[in-house]
């Protein structure tokens, strides 16, 4: 399972965030994050990966998932990706800007000035998922939970869902549920597969 942080005066404000440490806003951020923790609430998670930047570690203090018995990671590589020279700025600011209508024109594949491409992003999780597959069978794992950032739900979604980037999005405090196997014999790079796939907080059409 991966869901998102909750939301910050950046998302509000509607600007790109990226690798920037910026916090939750409060009270705008407590109701998202009070119905992810009910929508949490049953479950036993047998390890927790979370993106180091205080929003997501705060997204995850809210959800009381972590428990004294569970391993809990702090794992850069579940950063947004990187927004460079974008990074708190508005569409507005950027919009006449040939670089920036290149790379929205490329679905994110262009490299952005000073920062990422979805190509890098998706080769950092890549490595995450490796690493995770390998605990997983080392330690007996079978419920993962990862808080992470928007675009890095969208890009394992792409990943496990075959969708398009643009049906990617996942809003704050919500996140996706896999049901997902891996097979390899060892720690050698294997295949994914997805058998099960819904949204969190579960939609009354899935219930």
């Amino acid at each position: 399972m991966a869901v998102r942080h909750g939301i910050t005066a950046w998302n509000v404000e509607r600007r790109y965030q990226g690798q920037r440490d910026i916090p939750l806003l409060f009270p705008n951020a407590e109701n998202g994050l009070l119905t992810l923790r009910e929508a949490l609430a049953g479950e036993c998670f047998d390890v927790i990966y979370s993106s180091d930047l205080k929003r997501c570690q705060q997204t995850l203090a809210w959800t009381q998932a972590a428990r004294p018995d569970i391993p809990v990671h702090l794992e850069p590589r579940l950063r947004e990706l990187d927004f460079g020279d974008y990074e708190g700025k508005v569409y507005d600011e950027l919009k006449t800007l040939p670089l920036y209508r290149a790379w929205v024109d490329s679905v994110g594949e262009l490299q952005i000035p000073g920062g990422e491409s979805a190509a890098q992003l998706r080769e950092r999780l890549e490595a995450w998922l490796l690493d995770v597959a390998y605990e997983a069978r080392q330690g007996g794992y079978q419920k993962v939970l990862a808080v992470t950032h928007g675009g890095v739900i969208r890009e394992l979604r792409r990943r496990f869902e075959t969708i398009d980037f643009w049906d990617g999005t996942v809003q704050q405090a919500q996140g996706r549920r896999w049901k997902l196997a891996y097979q390899t014999g060892g720690h050698s790079k294997g295949e994914w597969q997805c058998n099960y796939s819904s949204a969190v907080p579960a939609q009354v059409s899935e219930m």
